[in-house]
């Protein structure tokens, strides 16, 4: 009886330290790693592209596994993060931005993110004017809301139950996974540190052209450039891990692709920019932009040789290598005497940035009529045929030559 009775005992000690499932440290790395990007992937896709944004439809199949797993992983209320992600693109950057570091401050953000999102939650008004259209079935007034942090607890269960002791810490990575990389990361870094493929009125940036860790919300720029695109990336070496999977849902019927990221296409050139071409101007404004800054940069590069700058003023080089094909609300003060001895230095950059300016009131004037706007465009492509500056000659034939 005492042999059975330690026998027993043995059990229970050697359950509770290794589980059900006696994993090597490794091995139980892996599958935490793949429990959270299973947890980004819901994340992504799910609350993100197809309920905040629409980009595209889910099967009811996809759906509630997503809903399912979120409730058991994060314990997010779909509701609430969908109101708070569209509320932060209706009002980013400014005070009513749930989540902006340029308002709340990096360090808040990235440390206190999760925070910032429960405040945000709780807000009536938030939820009313902006959770529009998000689930509201049996199961998600009796269960997911209702009971939004039994599910978490349940996960607890479960990883104890497989790990033993061990499941713990995977439960601890499973509850930050989210807050850090995402309250955080995406909402703190993505609108502070990175690279810009798009000149958008917000901060936001790309943290890497590598979208895996965070499923493609890494490419955070593009996100907020084409935000109901179901697609992140735009560039030849972006890669968008969250579009793959998508595209491999489609293809057994689970998901149907609305929107993907425009892409202007160009015929013959127009004898005159007319109302089409002013249509096509507008619609594509970012890819527009995107290329008059990589032929403001060839510019650049052309004029150094010629510029008679000094060298204590290397720093204006600088300077116009960064900020040079930036709006000028964007462009820092302790940049802008730079800027100004570098075009005082080559009209052809100067002129640049004049024109510049001039084509991005287009679609900021809010007084002209089509008709007015489309005279403008002709007025500008032929200011820039007639420059004598065979970058801007090259870029309004492109325009004359969009949307045909």
């Amino acid at each position: 009886m005492l042999i059975s009775d330690s026998s027993l005992v043995g059990a229970v000690l050697d359950w509770l330290a290794h589980g059900l499932w006696d994993l090597a440290w490794w091995q139980l790395g892996l599958l935490t790693l793949a429990v959270t990007h299973i947890t980004m992937l819901s994340v992504t896709v799910f609350l993100h592209r197809h309920q905040a944004h629409r980009a595209l439809d889910l099967h009811a199949a996809a759906s509630h596994f997503f809903r399912f797993w979120l409730w058991l992983t994060t314990g997010q209320v779909t509701k609430e993060w969908a109101a708070i992600h569209r509320k932060h693109h209706a009002k980013c950057e400014q005070p009513d931005d749930p989540h902006s570091p340029h308002v709340h401050g990096i360090r808040t953000v990235l440390l206190r993110g999760y925070e910032l999102y429960r405040a945000e939650a709780s807000r009536p008004d938030t939820l009313q004017r902006f959770g529009h259209g998000t689930p509201d079935d049996w199961l998600e007034r009796n269960l997911y809301t209702r009971f939004s942090w039994h599910g978490v607890a349940l996960m607890l269960v479960i990883d104890l139950g497989l790990f033993g002791a061990s499941g713990l810490t995977v439960w601890a990575v499973q509850m930050a996974w989210t807050p850090v990389m995402a309250a955080g990361i995406i909402n703190g870094a993505a609108h502070y540190w990175g690279y810009r493929n798009f000149e958008t009125p917000d901060a936001s940036t790309n943290i890497s052209p590598w979208g895996i860790l965070i499923a493609g919300e890494e490419l955070h720029n593009n996100h907020h450039t084409y935000p109901t695109s179901a697609k992140l990336s735009v560039k030849p070496y972006e890669f968008d891990i969250g579009w793959l999977y998508i595209r491999l849902l489609q293809r057994v019927g689970l998901a149907t692709v609305k929107k993907t990221p425009p892409k202007l296409a160009y015929g013959h050139v127009r004898p005159v920019a007319d109302e089409r071409t002013l249509e096509a101007v507008i619609s594509n404004r970012y890819e527009l932009m995107a290329a008059y800054a990589k032929d403001m940069r060839r510019a650049l590069r052309g004029e150094l040789a010629a510029m008679t700058l000094r060298s204590s003023d290397a720093t204006a080089i600088r300077a116009a290598r960064r900020w040079l094909h930036r709006d000028s609300d964007k462009v820092p003060a302790t940049a802008v005497a730079q800027l100004a001895i570098a075009r005082a230095a080559s009209p052809v950059l100067d002129k640049m940035v004049l024109m510049r300016e001039e084509l991005r009131q287009l679609w900021l004037n809010r007084v002209h009529s089509r008709e007015q706007l489309a005279a403008d465009l002709q007025a500008w492509c032929h200011q820039a045929e007639a420059s004598g500056i065979a970058v801007l000659q090259e870029f309004s034939l492109k325009l004359r030559a969009a949307g045909a």
